[in-house]
């Protein structure tokens, strides 16, 4: 298919969206015909190098040859299978995942999107602890399909959503780069959360049920919460009898240098865990995690999740298996190995490029926030966005994000498969990109 060909198509039958800031329209981009390892491949042969990792559900390249195996074995037996009823591929899959979860973390069921397994988590806390309302991070994002999880994904503006789901809250991210309360850390004492936290008990209208964060949140700018603070969180949740659920869809099952993300913070276990991109190695599955008791108490309310392909067996088999790919084939261990390579090849890069206000981030999430003024920590939003269409035009593949309305972050998600030759040449490509965005920059002051 050729870009005239599929310019038509956009314009007669795709639904209208949103144009990028830096690659347009849907017809404007590449148009992508194959994929393998850590690229992928446009109609018009150019490859580029995947450092998003598809939508993060690559993550352990694309088409690893087990997940191909292992779902090409699956397709030669069963397909589908009613949820009511068990099937070999889910009841390994149980077992396996079960096996890698950190006490008391242990059952497990299976939905298939991201957003499916968010909902299901809240509904759990909620009849887990015949509570209400639910608080997030004021640049949290945990998904878009729902009227739920629209409603908790403020990073997105709420008001994009005709109505938001009522019992839905935020609290402050504890965002140490840019705090909102011009405070430091540790001298704060948490003080975006103690506030946050007054300000959510004024508000609550019943007994509330939770809170709903990432370990580091991704889509929202890249922000690692500060040592300490879900350990002080987790301690004022417990006042309030409220459960701590800890979204690990982009940054679970290895991602972090860790098998989940959490481990990062240490004495610190949710009540509830999701799961989801990766956790298919491609194909779309996800899982809500939670104790014995926990998953009693909501049973006992009449809790109740599920979907018409929620346990399929090839979704289940590819899930078992790139649980096992995470384990055997130490995909932590790599990821700890890319983070230490790019940060390195960045923070080379930030003497000479002043662009470069912030380097975070752990594993193979990692964030680059440009500033035009280190000092001032001026969002460099044109800049960003010259970047980033020149990494594209050289081939490299990421996502632009920010924080409240700022769009200055670089988003780097390499597959945790990439080789350091890959490494080195996408952080070869974003030198030169920044070096040149640098001279328009101080050309246009």
């Amino acid at each position: 298919m050729d870009r005239s060909q599929a310019k038509q198509i956009v314009t007669d039958w795709v639904f209208p969206t949103v144009k990028s800031s830096y690659m347009g329209g849907l017809e404007d981009r590449p148009i992508l015909a194959k994929s393998e390892g850590q690229t992928v491949t446009d109609t018009d042969g150019k490859t580029y190098l995947d450092f998003q990792s598809g939508q993060m559900g690559a993550a352990l390249g694309h088409q690893h040859p087990r997940i191909v195996k292992k779902i090409t074995e699956t397709m030669k037996t069963l397909f589908h299978a009613s949820n009511t009823m068990l099937n070999v591929p889910r009841l390994k899959l149980h077992e396996t995942l079960g096996k890698v979860l950190p006490k008391p973390l242990k059952r497990s069921l299976f939905l298939v999107s991201g957003s499916d397994s968010i909902e299901a988590s809240i509904d759990l806390a909620r009849k887990a602890t015949g509570g209400m309302d639910m608080l997030g991070f004021h640049s949290g994002l945990h998904g878009s399909t729902s009227y739920l999880t629209r409603s908790m994904s403020f990073a997105w503006s709420r008001r994009k959503h005709t109505v938001v789901a009522p019992a839905t809250s935020s609290i402050m991210t504890p965002n140490c780069y840019r705090c909102p309360l011009k405070l430091e850390h540790p001298t704060c004492e948490f003080a975006c959360m103690k506030i946050s936290l007054e300000l959510a008990d004024a508000n609550f209208t019943s007994q509330p049920a939770g809170f709903i964060g990432e370990p580091v949140l991704s889509a929202g700018g890249v922000i690692v919460p500060p040592k300490g603070y879900f350990k002080a969180l987790r301690k004022e949740l417990d006042k309030r009898g409220m459960l701590m659920i800890f979204d690990e869809s982009q940054t679970g099952l290895g991602k972090m240098g860790h098998m989940f993300g959490f481990q990062l913070h240490e004495g610190v276990t949710p009540d509830i865990m999701t799961l989801s991109k990766h956790f298919g190695g491609g194909l779309p599955i996800s899982a809500v995690v939670t104790s014995d008791e926990i998953a009693q108490k909501a049973v006992n309310n009449g809790y109740f999740a599920t979907r018409s392909h929620a346990t399929d067996p090839l979704l289940c088999a590819a899930g078992e298996e790139s649980v096992n790919i995470v384990v055997e084939e130490d995909m932590p261990g790599k990821a700890l190995r890319i983070e230490k390579r790019i940060k390195a090849a960045l923070e080379e890069m930030a003497k000479e490029i002043d662009l470069i206000g912030d380097i975070r981030g752990h594993g193979v999430l990692i964030g680059i926030e440009l500033v035009t003024d280190r000092a001032k920590k001026t969002p460099a939003d044109a800049a960003t966005e010259q970047v980033a269409q020149a990494c594209l035009d050289a081939g490299l593949i990421f996502q632009v994000r920010g924080y409240q309305g700022t769009k200055n972050i670089i988003r780097l998600v390499p597959p945790m498969t990439s080789t350091d030759a890959e490494v080195d040449r996408a952080m070869s490509i974003i030198r030169d990109a920044l070096l040149v965005a640098q001279k328009s920059t101080a050309a246009a002051a």
